[in-house]
């Protein structure tokens, strides 16, 4: 007999597979038989961040579609590798030396940058352990990194292409600034949220008309001294007389125009805007449409700079703020000041309030990329799912700005560009190179770096060997399907399908898998302010409360904060969290994974899951424990297979067509939920069961059938529902395999289960179903009169007998019956029992009844009914309910009328039966 354990033990399966996986080279692209290919893109993690619950939940989706077409024979590749994470990663290495009294600056750039080479060697892998323990199946042998020497080289060559292209260029425009950070940043990179202020209301004098003023409201009055004009609606008839007049700015000698833009909203404030362009994006379009010439007034640190006045310079622009205020109250020009709630751009790595700046920055240019990029999903070449992403993605494509790709940081790719003493730049693959084309040994290269999404957006090519032809791009590109977040459709999504068809001629995939976001249990954004982030190896290894909360209250410098979390967490899990197992884990992510939205991730469904891995586990054992040491194989089909091993043979075969179907169409919600039912309800629940009656039988054909179905049945259970649940099914399918002769190393590259049309039994169907509902109805008498489940009763049923010969056995066994005795319908008429009907059949336990206690629970019911027939006559009889409410309101009320006293009328009956 082969040994399986008593319980299931997720960790000491899982620490023995994955390396025996990794080792035997099983996640490596196996030649195709189809001569087929299929390959995703992992979304490249920050290199040294850990994984979260986006990512696991990501990731198990992306997995489960790997070892699906692996399994069905596809050439399968699931691209690893990680970001370098400019901003995130070159933080983290700052404050590290910032704790040891260093600054990058003292250090220098080459210094710095042996630093964050060090960071990352020590501290990159551990997302990738990470993503191992959730059974993550990559191709770790072509692990890329991009900033490593062959993706390097692709950024370079992109870029130097752009510029020959005339599609990439350098110019002062207008972009998000970190001041903490000096460096512009991308608008995914920048938090707006809520806050409360001020509407301050400054009066601006009106040239030539002496104790006139021009009412401006603003949130930010420190920004006057680069105001170039006031603005009103043309709409406006309060200001009509003032257009074109001039107004002289306060705490300057500078007068501006009044002019006139669509742009303003006649209904906010007192319907006259400061236009300040070098410091707000809309003031700047303004600016552009009036060909006004922007005044900067910041410097990088956010101070203000020599175009202010003398007093005003190197002062901070909070601290300007209050300055300016108090000055312009002196001078009587502050008209009003009220509370006003407004949106603050912060940094997300920093929270600095963002400032817009003019700066020299390299841009790209995307008119053309947008039009390719637009027309591409438009014809279908690629697809969202679910399709209402496709309307967000046209949005911003027909919206679009030049893309700002540079950065003011050190760790990144720096940009391959030189200057001469004049200033004139020379794009270069290298140094020698722009040497060669300025003619000039003296040349000095760009200090900026590309923006981190520059390099990320030529991930689906750059990782398969371009700009070399290599045979890895001709066989995975365009890779099949992107799964990823809404949050990074503008900035990842549509630059990959631009750079790639521009660069390549293909499109980077076929269809785009949006997920939603993972959510607490209460539907809450998990956040570590909120103090509501699971982190995934947690819920799989488990983790003590007071761990729990050291975790999720670490480096919160809110006293009372943290102590509200504490609280929390303690309320939530009393005893921490226990240890689920990666599959358990898997398989609820999967579960979640309905279209088109968030998810809220319960551990009560967790655990759900956990309970289903040990039906798994318990159900193999009982299999195993039923195959005789003599019987080592069960490769002969048997000669003829009994109802029971039809019925369960077609519904394994229809789930196998269901859980398919919905594979292809990336429904993981109804695949994993039509795996649960079949292992669960049909196999487990039923199958089992009714196969004891069978086992017990003296038909040693009958005895071989039902081994044979127990066997091939489980085996190809564990082989569909492994892309789910990797761990587990491995374990379980080594035992089992060789019972039913498959000797393949590993079920990952064991053939996935097909459906096959002559398998689909609709006669063997009907009559299990049929099976069900008599099993059910006996259930349900027995639990009517309180039966024991020791106490065995006869069964008299009325009905053709001929159907039910067939199982008769097996409804005695799941009905805990003594025996099933046909009667005609006169013999039931005659009793007191309950009666039940199924179909064309009536059943009824013989027990013998407690005459006095059987009177009371029937008269109980009778008074019950008696007070819903007195509720329903007084309805009846009030003629506003008759004359008011809808005639089928009024025809229901009279048939439930109609069935209330049907019921009393039998009740009545069967009291009379019992007394006589």
């Amino acid at each position: 007999m082969i040994e399986l354990d008593k319980s299931f033990d997720p960790h000491s399966i899982e620490s023995c597979w994955y390396p025996f996986w990794e080792k035997e080279g099983l996640f490596k692209a196996q030649e195709s038989v189809s001569n087929s290919s299929y390959a995703i893109l992992l979304p490249p993690p920050n290199v040294t961040g850990t994984l979260h619950m986006g990512h696991a939940f990501q990731h198990t989706l992306m997995d489960a579609l790997i070892r699906y077409h692996r399994m069905r024979g596809d050439k399968t590749l699931w691209q690893a590798g990680t970001d370098h994470a400019g901003i995130a990663t070159q933080i983290v290495v700052e404050r590290q030396l910032e704790a040891k009294g260093l600054d990058r600056r003292t250090l220098g750039r080459e210094q710095f940058l042996d630093k964050v080479w060090q960071w990352k060697e020590h501290s990159g892998s551990t997302i990738t352990r990470q993503m191992r323990r959730m059974g993550s199946s990559c191709d770790w042998d072509r692990e890329r990194f991009t900033m490593d020497e062959g993706l390097s080289r692709a950024v370079n060559e992109v870029f130097v292409k752009l510029y020959q292209q005339g599609l990439i260029y350098r110019g002062k425009r207008l972009v998000n600034w970190d001041p903490v950070l000096q460096t512009a940043v991308s608008d995914l990179e920048v938090v707006s949220e809520e806050e409360s202020g001020f509407l301050w209301h400054l009066r601006y004098p009106i040239v030539n008309q002496p104790g006139k003023y021009l009412e401006v409201a603003t949130t930010r009055p420190e920004t006057l001294f680069g105001d170039v004009a006031v603005a009103v609606n043309p709409q406006d008839e309060r200001y009509q007389s003032l257009i074109g007049q001039l107004v002289q700015l306060p705490l300057t000698d500078r007068q501006i125009p009044i002019i006139v833009d669509e742009y303003v909203d006649s209904s906010f404030g007192t319907g006259c805007v400061k236009i300040t362009p070098a410091h707000d994006f809309n003031d700047y379009q303004v600016g552009h449409r009036h060909q006004l010439t922007p005044i900067n007034i910041f410097t990088k640190e956010a101070t203000l700079n020599d175009q202010v006045p003398k007093a005003y310079q190197g002062l901070d622009r909070f601290v300007a703020r209050k300055k300016v205020l108090e000055e312009i109250e002196a001078q009587g020009l502050l008209a009003e000041s009220k509370k006003h709630t407004l949106m603050v751009p912060r940094g997300d790595r920093t929270r600095s309030v963002i400032e817009p700046m003019l700066s020299d920055q390299w841009f790209v240019r995307m008119e053309g990329f947008a039009e390719q990029a637009l027309q591409l999903v438009e014809t279908g070449q690629i697809r969202f799912i679910p399709e209402n992403w496709t309307n967000t993605y046209n949005h911003w494509l027909t919206n679009i700005q030049d893309w700002c790709i540079s950065r003011q940081l050190w760790w990144g790719h720096r940009i391959p560009a030189w200057y001469d003493e004049k200033g004139n730049i020379y794009v270069a693959h290298n140094e020698d190179e722009a040497k060669t084309l300025a003619s000039n040994d003296s040349l000095i290269q760009d200090e900026d770096v590309l923006d981190t999404w520059f390099s990320s957006a030529l991930w689906p090519f750059s990782t398969l060997g371009w700009p070399d032809q290599t045979e890895e791009l001709k066989t995975y590109l365009p890779t099949n399907v992107l799964v990823t977040g809404f949050d990074i459709i503008f900035f990842w999504v549509a630059r990959m399908i631009m750079m790639t068809s521009h660069f390549t001629g293909k499109i980077p995939f076929k269809e785009v898998y949006i997920t939603g976001l993972v959510r607490d249990a209460h539907g809450q954004k998990m956040s570590k302010s909120k103090g509501n982030i699971l982190d995934p190896i947690d819920i799989i290894d488990g983790i003590d409360l007071e761990s729990l909360i050291a975790k999720r209250t670490s480096n919160l410098m809110d006293p009372k904060q943290a102590k509200a979390i504490e609280k929390a967490t303690r309320s939530e899990f009393p005893k921490g969290i226990s240890s689920f197992g990666t599959d358990a884990l898997r398989f609820t992510f999967a579960s979640l994974a309905t279209h088109g939205r968030d998810i809220k991730f319960d551990l009560q469904r967790c655990e759900g899951y956990r309970n289903f891995c040990n039906k798994i586990w318990n159900a193999t054992r009982y299999v195993l424990m039923n195959i005789p040491d003599h019987e080592i194989a069960f490769t002969t089909p048997p000669a003829k297979l009994n109802l029971i091993d039809r019925w369960m043979l077609s519904e394994l075969n229809q789930s196998i067509k269901d859980v398919t179907d919905n594979f292809n169409v990336y429904r993981f919600d109804l695949a994993s939920r039509r795996v649960y039912q079949l292992i669960w309800d049909e196999y487990c629940d039923w199958y089992v069961e009714l196969a004891k009656t069978s086992l017990t039988t003296d038909d040693a054909d009958v005895q071989y059938a039902t081994r044979y179905t127990l066997l091939h049945t489980l085996e190809t259970l564990l082989r569909l529902a492994h892309p789910f649940m990797p761990f587990i099914t491995e374990e379980l399918w080594q035992k089992i395999s060789p019972l039913v002769n498959k000797h393949e190393k590993s079920i990952m590259i064991a053939s996935y289960p097909e459906y096959q049309i002559q398998l689909s039994d609709p006669e063997a169907d009907q009559q299990i179903h049929l099976l069900k509902e008599l099993v059910n109805a006996c259930r349900t008498l027995r639990s009517e009169m309180n039966l024991s489940p020791k106490d065995r009763v006869p069964l008299y049923i009325t009905g053709k007998t001929d159907q039910l010969t067939l199982f008769s056995q097996h409804l005695i066994h799941l009905g805990k019956l003594t025996e099933v005795v046909f009667v005609d319908d006169q013999t039931l008429e005659n009793t007191t029992a309950p009666v039940v009907v199924v179909n064309n059949f009536k059943l009824m336990l013989k027990v013998e009844i407690d005459v006095a206690a059987e009177t009371i629970r029937l008269n109980k019911q009778i008074e019950k009914l008696n007070a819903e027939i007195s509720k329903a006559k007084q309805k009846l009889a009030n003629p506003s309910f008759v004359d008011k409410a809808p005639a089928d309101v009024v025809n229901q009320e009279k048939l439930r009328l109609d069935q209330f006293e049907k019921q009393v009328a039998e009740l009545i009956q069967q009291v009379e039966r019992i007394g006589q």
